[in-house]
This record gives structure tokens, C-alpha cells and sequence, in this order.
């Protein structure tokens, strides 16, 4: 076989315990979510000879490696914030096609929401504070404040309105009713979204994502060992990356995402048009960036985002373009860094595998065909973005 010919297919995804995670480590999701993909794929692990996991805090590769039992010969590290687990599947993908590794495994857990609970902070606390980024702190522009500051110049260039965000997180949990999973399943309206405490102006709490524990694992791996799982392949269409700013000066325009670099590459690589997409696995810390970012993938036109998520369009049932099918990070699960649960979503759809009302159907019933996954990282400081394929 020539060496780059080698197709590469999500051969195995799961989740670990989501939600509310007691007792627990980082550690110990880590190997839940690996053994569940293993399982899923009905592959042993020794056939994994590639590893990648980047997670909040001090976690590095060759710890959660060992942990898992694993020696692999093809590793990677990336961290580019939510972006990347979309990132680094793109690295593993090119990494199977080219020969250098047969099976990757892509981890991520993390208990956010009762280190929080209980007093501990295991993120990196320099994260936006060093550097350049130490003229923004002491104004208070932190990260929640960078996209809202981004949020209201959308708001002011395109006449994007507050109730049209508020729309993004009401259909997210219309959607995470459907899932029992999701950490969050009581319908919401717009009311109960601008009603809400105000975090940081425009967004009120409804607008910002949830914090909870859990964790993650996607399992990639090359044409030839799809044959041997026990589950339908996805296969992996085209991928793209792409880094902007970390500044805030430094953001030509803060209306534009690097989803649109990004997601054109992908669109390209894959050889499809963003009309052909079934549905969409976006990350969504704030209503903004699923907005902004539907945008730059191409499925409306710049400015035309606000009226675009109105009248259900995003909705699993009803919805012309399902996104976020499993209630996203504003109900579902965001133990930070919640890309590549936007990753397990998408197979698991385009596999069948939700069933009943969850399930994503095309308008004459049939199974999904193509999906996007496309993750953020940072204050829209990165992003990465992958079109699946059944």
C-alpha cells in the first residue's frame, strides 16, 4: 500500500460517567472512557499503538499512557484549548494514512465540576494571564469577558439581537431533554434565558456553558482493522486546523472565527459543501460561538447568524440543521475541553446508534449520511474541524 493511501475510520467512542462524578479521579475517567471505546470497537488494546490526551492541569500523555497499560509507539500532546481533540484526530489521521501508527487512542476526563465543589483549582492559573494577556487582567477581560466583548460587536455590526443568542441555548436543552445523559433536561424559553443573572454583559448564566465531571475516547485506526470491529466504521472525510490570536489586539475582526479557515479546509479535504451536512457537533462554551460559528462553516452567510438559529432550525426534532444533538456543553456535560465528546456525538449518530427521538434523520427517514464536528478553543483563539462520514 502506498504510504498516505490508507483510509482511516472512528472505529470506537464512548463517554465515561458524565454529570455529577463522585469519588472519582481524572485518572480513573480516562481508563472508563478508553475501556468503553475498546469495548465498543471489540478490539483489545493491544492493538493501540498510537496515543493522544491533553487535559486541564498537570496530566501529561506518558502518565494517563502507562495508567491505561498502554506503550505506544505514535504519541501526541497537542493543546490548543477545546479545539483540540478535532486537532489532534486530524494529527492521528494523517499519522494512520501515512503508516506510523495502525490504532490511535484519543482520552480525556476530567472531574472540573467537583475539584470546583470542592475547593481545588487544577487548571493552569497562568492560562490567559502571562505574557501579552497581562495588560488585558487587571481591566477585568477575562475569558468570559473576551466573548462577550466579541458577542456585542456581532450585536452591533449585524444587528444581531440578545433574544436570537437566547435562542441557541433554548433549542441546546430542547435537545438535551431527549438524552438521558444530559445533566440538564428541563425545557427553558427565552424568557428564563434573559432573565437569568447577568455573568458578563450580554451573557446572563443561560448563555455560558454548565461545568460537570466526565470524560471521553474516540479510537481511530486504519482501513484494515475496521474490517475486524464489531461496529459500522465512520470514516474520517477531511479535517483543518487553524491558530488566529491569543491577544485580543491581535483578532483582525472579532465577528470572524478560525472555524472559517478551518472549516473550509475541511469542506475541501473532504471533497462535500456545507449543504450536503446531515447535522452538526459544534462546541458551544457561550451561545455566541455556536452562532458565529455556523457562520463560518459556511451554513449561513456573515451577519445572517441570528436569523438562522431562529424557529427551531437547530433542533433534533423539527430542526433543518440538528446541532448539538446531545443538549451540547449549555446542558449536556463541559468538563472543559469538550471537543472530543463533540466527536463521540457525531459517530454515534451517524452510526444509529441513539435511536428513538434523539436520533437524527434525513427529511425522507433515512440515517445521516455526512456530519461536522468543529471545536474552539480559547477565546476563538483556535479551532479544529472534522467532516465524518457513515
Amino acid at each position: 500500500m502506498i504510504p498516505g493511501s490508507r483510509k482511516v475510520a472512528v472505529v470506537g467512542a464512548a463517554l465515561s460517567d458524565c454529570g455529577r462524578v463522585a469519588d472519582t479521579t481524572p485518572y480513573a475517567l480516562h481508563a472508563q472512557a478508553a475501556r468503553r471505546a475498546l469495548a465498543d470497537a471489540g478490539l483489545d488494546k493491544a492493538v493501540v499503538d498510537g496515543f493522544a490526551s491533553a487535559g486541564l492541569g498537570t496530566l501529561a500523555p506518558a502518565e494517563v499512557a502507562e495508567y491505561l497499560g498502554l506503550r505506544p509507539t505514535w504519541v501526541d500532546s497537542t493543546s490548543v484549548g477545546g479545539s483540540t481533540w478535532e486537532v489532534m484526530a486530524a494529527h492521528a489521521t494523517d499519522a494512520i494514512a501515512a503508516g506510523h501508527a495502525n490504532a490511535v487512542l484519543l482520552v480525556y476526563g476530567s472531574t472540573a465540576r467537583a475539584d470546583i465543589k470542592a475547593g481545588r483549582r487544577t487548571g493552569d492559573l497562568s492560562f490567559g494571564a502571562r505574557g501579552p494577556l497581562q495588560f488585558e487582567v487587571p481591566y477585568g477581560h477575562t475569558l468570559i469577558a473576551k466573548y462577550a466583548m466579541a458577542a456585542r460587536r456581532h450585536m452591533h455590526e449585524h444587528g444581531t439581537t440578545i433574544e436570537q443568542l437566547a435562542e441557541v441555548a433554548v433549542q441546546a436543552r430542547a435537545n438535551a431533554a431527549l438524552n438521558p445523559e444530559a445533566m440538564f433536561r428541563t425545557p427553558i424559553t427565552v424568557g428564563d434565558v434573559l432573565d437569568g443573572p447577568m455573568i458578563a454583559d450580554p451573557f446572563t448564566k443561560l448563555h455560558c456553558c454548565i461545568r460537570s465531571d466526565g470524560g471521553a475516547a474516540v479510537l481511530l485506526a486504519a482501513e484494515e482493522y475496521a474490517r475486524d470491529c464489531r461496529t459500522a466504521p465512520v470514516w474520517v472525510l477531511g479535517t483543518g486546523e487553524h491558530v488566529s490570536h491569543t491577544a485580543m489586539s491581535q483578532w483582525p475582526d472579532f465577528t470572524v472565527s478560525p472555524a472559517a479557515v478551518s472549516g473550509r479546509l475541511a469542506f475541501e479535504r473532504a471533497g462535500v459543501r456545507p449543504e450536503e451536512i446531515d447535522f452538526a457537533e459544534i462546541y458551544d462554551a457561550f451561545t455566541y460561538m455556536t452562532l458565529v460559528t455556523l457562520e463560518d462553516l459556511g451554513f449561513c452567510r456573515k451577519g445572517e447568524g441570528g436569523a438562522f438559529v431562529e424557529k427551531g432550525r437547530l433542533k433534533v426534532v423539527g430542526g433543518e440543521l440538528p446541532v448539538n444533538t446531545d443538549g451540547g456543553g449549555l446542558s449536556a456535560q463541559h468538563p472543559g475541553m469538550r471537543g472530543l465528546f463533540l466527536l463521540v456525538e457525531a459517530v454515534r449518530q451517524l452510526r444509529g446508534d441513539v435511536g428513538g427521538a434523539r436520533q437524527v434523520r434525513t427529511p425522507d427517514g433515512r440515517l445521516p449520511r455526512l456530519a461536522v464536528a468543529s471545536g474552539t478553543g480559547g477565546w476563538f483563539c483556535s479551532s479544529g474541524t472534522v467532516v465524518l462520514g457513515s
